[in-house]
């Protein structure tokens, strides 16, 4: 490789997030506590909702939504088949069984008219992907939930600060869960958040979290606070820790500029590479504002000698990370063998994953970063254009 190896990811960690983190090592609390108190609170004021609950991951915060929800044996939910495999295995740890229905192919969301096709007296849920940063066509999920009494339960691991019709994400649905993994938009390292309009919800969420013991448990290490709590029901070790929330605090505090930054960079991209033929580049309906988490382009293998595999492989060559997001629910042997799902049953996603890879996207990229990608995938698009 002549030129230093550009990551498909990095997180970007400057002199806010190190002070936040420092300041909590120096407070002795490093679990649950204080710290994780004022990032639910700065994070609620952010999406503009009634409550927020700290969770050490997305995929805790959507089995424990699940839970606090009701959701359980007999119960169907309904998702996506292009996502990662948590929001699967969420509804498969309460007992209910995942309905996948097909996406669209101009956002690569859940298709609304596939979900309600697959509505049955079992049906339970929604819970719609909000896929590479760009909302579901939220008016028309929840006017389905609403008809059939559904809940709706949003994973928006891509889409922190994300809104729909000027309605910030998080204040949606019944239930949001985020994601703060490394390569999100916002990171703690792990850790995720459960927003939400209805207080019980949010108290269930938050006692499940910790173990199912009473409320505000964790203040039984303060000067003030009792050793005596409660277990009222079998939770779970899904608490967030001060630490991350210090992380937290600080990314918050620069969220807006790194969506800057990226709807900055996915505008570059298109620039450099709307003209090429053989590549379906992504982009954002104009009732949404995407924070571009992804830019998933498409190959048209049509026009092209190569594969998507091979392609990866090409930009690798020149130092360049990629990833592909994601390999399809039911192309995997766990829900093939458990649930009978099989290829061509949704052809749609078949069809996006067959040519799908994500190009770097993220804030500690520059101009030149994009420029020297797009010049890589312009010259393997030429060195094997049909």
């Amino acid at each position: 490789m002549s030129e230093t190896f550009l990551p498909y990811c990095r997180p970007d960690l400057g002199p806010e997030e190190i002070d936040e983190v420092v300041e909590t090592l120096r407070s002795g609390w490093l679990a649950t506590g204080p710290r994780c108190k004022q990032f639910e609170e700065r994070f609620r004021g952010y999406v503009g909702v009634s409550h927020a609950v700290a969770v050490s991951s997305c995929t805790a915060g959507m089995h424990l939504a699940l839970a606090a929800a009701g959701i359980g044996p007999g119960d169907e939910v309904i998702t996506t088949p292009l996502t990662f495999c948590a929001t699967v295995n969420v509804i498969i740890h309460r007992g209910a069984t995942p309905v996948l229905a097909d996406i669209c192919l101009d956002d690569f969301n859940v298709d609304p008219e596939e979900v309600e096709r697959r509505i049955t007296p079992k049906t339970r849920a929604l819970m719609p992907v909000h896929y590479a940063g760009q909302p579901c066509r939220m008016d028309e999920l929840l006017d389905i939930a609403r008809r059939h009494k559904l809940l709706v339960i949003e994973d928006a691991a891509h889409a922190v600060g994300a809104r729909y019709r000027e309605r910030p994400v998080g204040s949606l649905g019944d239930a949001t869960v985020f994601s703060f993994y490394v390569t999100k938009n916002m990171t703690t390292g792990q850790g995720g958040m459960v927003t939400t309009e209805d207080g019980d919800l949010a108290a269930q969420v938050r006692q499940l979290s910790l173990h199912g013991m009473s409320h505000d448990a964790w203040r039984r290490y303060e000067a003030r606070g009792s050793w005596y709590y409660e277990v009222t029901a079998p939770g779970f070790n899904y608490a967030m820790t001060d630490v991350q929330a210090a992380l937290g605090l600080g990314q918050l505090s620069r969220l807006e500029g790194f969506q800057e930054l990226r709807a900055c960079y996915a505008a570059e991209y298109q620039r450099l590479l709307g003209d090429l033929e053989e590549v379906m580049l992504p982009s954002a309906r104009p009732e949404v504002r995407h924070v571009w988490h992804l830019y998933p382009v498409r190959l048209r293998s049509e026009r092209l000698t190569v594969g998507r595999d091979e392609f990866i492989e090409a930009l690798r060559e020149r130092g360049i990370g990629t990833s592909v997001h994601f390999i399809p629910i039911h192309y995997h042997p766990y829900y093939r063998e458990g649930f009978g799902f099989r290829k061509g049953d949704y052809p749609r996603c078949e069809q996006v994953f067959e040519g799908l890879l994500s190009l770097p996207l993220y804030p500690l990229m520059s101009l030149n970063d994009v420029a020297r990608v797009a010049e890589a995938v312009r010259e393997i698009v030429g060195a094997h254009r049909r």
